[in-house]
């Protein structure tokens, strides 16, 4: 475990710092609920961008401290400070995020617009008390300057721009039983959401490509087959759920719209244990740009195996061969079945976090608890990743074998990330 510490002389609003990232990502949990165009993958990469934005902002007033430039995909060297200059860290970092958040959610809804200039306003006045003006200029000038490369770097991955919530405006369905198809009436849910996004730039793999997974089992419709048996292990599931499996199955849901969406859910248990940790700056920044960039990573991955394999949700498969009255517990969302993306990403979430706290971290997640929902316990990040994978067999939208290789596929994903170099050795 590698945990980055503060440099020997003190900075200028360091430990404020921190607080202004932990607040900012507090916020920006809540952004996601109210933009319409933040679906999972888009979350994931609103999280990435704006974590190597925090970590950039702090990492520039370190020597000791690498960039992530030239490590990340097409990511150009950063700004450089004014050498013998003082800058406020806080306010630093607060114009980097700032910039950043507006960049990536500006199309929130009135709510979120509202959250954001208040937290703008009202954050830089606060900071800015008592520092001298021409600190707060600089500060302020710098910030803006690394929030607006990290955008310029994050307009050409292909993932810029999201048109009609998504969802494509031609799209033909293959007559194949086999295939994607519909799994709803809501006329813009008649396309799959975000066919391409398997092809965007990655960030610290290679390509969406680079962690592939094996096929699904052979579809076929003959009793006693591997297909069918998983099919009907789905429908069981659901048939004879208990409370707790149900309970399960709702807690890890984490709808667009109603939560922080999946990738959010991984933020909010990062923040909860580098707040219980009373983590410094660079360990926080460290954390939440490696499980910004692994979870961006998964979506991109888990959407090139699940626009390669194509394959049939549960619902159509089982209401045309099993019994055409079954329903899941939850929605079946409008993409393909395989890979898992819940899985994908809650395997490369653990992944991260493990290789940082530990395989034996004990922690509550009390993400939904404001919404109703009981705080539950883990004994690690990984059982937690693997009780999100089976929560989508428990809710009846996924086959066994996209929960268990997309399990596979996140730990393969998180290698990746784990290899950044964030400290150069003294």
């Amino acid at each position: 475990m590698l945990t980055l510490s503060a440099p020997a002389s003190a900075q200028l609003g360091h430990d404020d710092a921190r607080d202004v990232v932990i607040g900012w990502n507090r916020l920006i949990l809540e952004l996601v609920r109210h933009t319409p165009t933040y679906s999972p993958p888009v979350a994931s990469r609103a999280f990435a961008y704006l974590g190597v934005t925090a970590f950039e902002a702090a990492a520039s007033g370190d020597p000791s401290v690498r960039s992530l430039a030239g490590q990340l995909n097409e990511l150009g060297p950063l700004p450089q400070r004014e050498a013998g200059a003082d800058y406020d860290e806080a306010i630093l970092m607060h114009a980097a995020l700032g910039l950043g958040a507006n960049e990536f959610f500006g199309n929130t809804g009135p709510t979120g617009q509202r959250a954001m200039d208040f937290m703008v306003s009202r954050t830089a006045s606060d900071l800015a008390s008592g520092v001298p003006p021409d600190i707060v200029a600089r500060s302020e000038a710098f910030g803006a300057a690394v929030g607006a490369h990290i955008a310029e770097w994050a307009r050409t991955d292909g993932g810029a721009v999201v048109e009609n919530l998504g969802f494509p405006y031609d799209f033909e369905t293959v007559e194949d039983p086999a295939l994607w198809v519909p799994t709803n009436r809501i006329a813009v849910q008649q396309a799959p959401l975000l066919p391409g996004w398997g092809r965007n730039r990655t960030f610290a793999m290679p390509d969406g490509a680079t962690c592939s997974i094996p096929p699904p089992p052979e579809y076929s419709e003959a009793p006693g087959s591997a297909f069918y048996t998983e099919a009907m292990e789905v429908r069981d599931a659901v048939v004879n759920r208990t409370s707790e499996q149900e309970a399960i199955a709702r807690f890890w849901s984490d709808d667009p719209m109603l939560s922080p969406t999946p990738p959010g859910h991984w933020i909010s248990i990062a923040l909860d244990a580098l707040e219980g940790d009373e983590a410094d700056l660079y360990e926080t920044v460290d954390v939440l740009a490696r499980l910004g960039t692994v979870l961006a990573d998964s979506f991109i991955g888990c959407w090139d195996a699940k626009y390669r394999y194509n394959l049939v949700r549960p619902v159509t498969y089982i209401n045309r061969l099993v019994d055409p009255g079954w329903q899941p517990i939850l929605i079946t969302p409008p993409f393909p079945e395989y890979p898992s993306g819940h899985s994908t990403q809650s395997g490369a979430a653990a992944g991260v976090l493990e290789h940082h706290f530990g395989d034996n971290y004990t922690f509550a997640d009390a993400t939904h608890e404001a919404d109703g929902l009981a705080v539950r316990h883990y004994e690690s990040f990984w059982e937690a990743a693997e009780e999100a994978a089976i929560s989508r067999l428990y809710g009846g939208i996924h086959f066994r074998s996209a929960i268990e290789e997309g399990l596979a596929q996140g730990l393969c994903i998180a290698k990746y990330t784990n290899a950044l170099v964030t400290w150069v050795a003294p």
